[in-house]
């Protein structure tokens, strides 16, 4: 069955989604025996208001503010032709856990009750911002660059809008028009987008359309009512399993998930079986990249009939570890605690 929104524009079956008004989160086990990248066709989706439909051949990307010498303004067919990089980044969604604050520690917070697919890693090409900016001649006493986007204003807030301090700026941001290998589908950003590396998803704006650079400290809904203060994505797991999975006895299964972090590469994954009393270290496979995710895999043959809680916890090259619980946050935002993933042990 085909779920339906109004608000996106690629189709939504059940297998692969869950809906949440305009947004849709993935199902992690519709990510079982892929690759390492997300298609597109199962990436998450996060919308304000609805997919805008823009026409490449109309839209220009503008940059202007005091901290730049030279405004300018360019074209889709300007950004193609521009040097390009490709980078593999997950972007997530600073809300992605926020059930859990309620089914797991009874202390719930308003909005989109996610799950765990709120996030996604592409292969993501485009033009580093950095790029961009010298073109429009940025100057030394920069300080933030405010992107907005061309979706349609957000209830009496305006376009969506964040700014980035200048340092980011001009590290690792990408203006992107592809993602894994094709044109930004519609709901992920056409024509272009930002991608922000290791950073909570509001700071990668879709439909970017305007780019101020300021001299001064910017502040918009986007950094102050909603988000505020929030940057670096903490360390996360997840398993490709189907919430309530069922598997039989006797044999042996092989697990598989992935971790990931904001802060730095994965350097180990362990999986409980037995709620958290005792601990065995996931294998690592795959590519171990910094700001996208680590695929990891772990062999169980459980002896007995019932319901167990599985639970992974990640760690990254800073020393952050997932922890069993985490302190309540009044927005529901960056719950990095170890989820407990129930699944039904059967008789085969």
């Amino acid at each position: 069955m085909e779920q339906v929104t109004a608000a996106i524009v690629k189709p939504l079956p059940d297998h692969l989604f869950r809906v949440h008004g305009n947004s849709a989160e993935m199902r992690w086990e519709a990510m079982a025996g892929l690759g390492y990248h997300t298609p597109n066709d199962r990436f998450f989706v996060r919308n304000h208001t609805f997919t805008p439909l823009i026409d490449a051949a109309t839209w220009r990307l503008r940059i202007h503010g005091a901290g730049v010498r030279c405004p300018s303004e360019f074209r889709y067919e300007d950004l193609r032709a521009m040097p390009s990089r490709t980078y593999d980044v997950a972007i997530e969604c600073a809300g992605n856990g926020r059930r859990f604050y309620r089914t797991q520690q009874h202390d719930g917070a308003p909005g989109t009750q996610w799950g765990l697919g709120a996030i996604g890693v592409a292969r993501w090409r485009g033009v580093p911002l950095k790029y961009l900016l010298k073109q429009a001649g940025v100057l030394p006493d920069a300080v933030d660059v405010l992107a907005t986007g061309l979706d349609a204003p957000f209830e009496d807030h305006g376009h969506v809008r964040r700014p980035v301090p200048i340092r980011k700026a001009m590290d690792d941001v990408l203006v992107a028009y592809e993602m894994n290998g094709v044109p930004l589908p519609p709901d992920h950003g056409f024509p272009a987008r930002l991608v922000v590396p290791g950073w909570v998803g509001i700071a990668s704006i879709k439909w970017l359309g305007d780019l101020e650079v300021s001299t001064t400290r910017l502040y918009t809904p986007w950094n102050t009512v909603f988000y505020p203060d929030m940057t670096t994505l903490p360390v996360k797991s997840a398993f490709e399993l189907e919430w309530n999975a069922r598997l039989p006895i006797p044999g042996t299964h092989i697990l598989r998930g992935r971790s990931w972090s904001g802060r730095g590469r994965i350097v180990r994954v362990e999986v409980s079986f037995d709620g958290g009393l005792t601990w065995r270290r996931a294998e690592h496979h795959g590519q171990r990249l910094v700001r996208a995710w680590l695929p990891w895999h772990i062999e169980w043959a459980p002896q007995h009939t019932g319901t167990r809680l599985l639970m992974a916890r990640a760690t990254d090259e800073t020393g952050a570890t997932q922890p069993l619980t985490r302190p309540r946050d009044p927005y529901g935002y960056n719950f990095d605690a170890v989820v407990q993933h129930p699944i039904h042990v059967v008789n085969g």
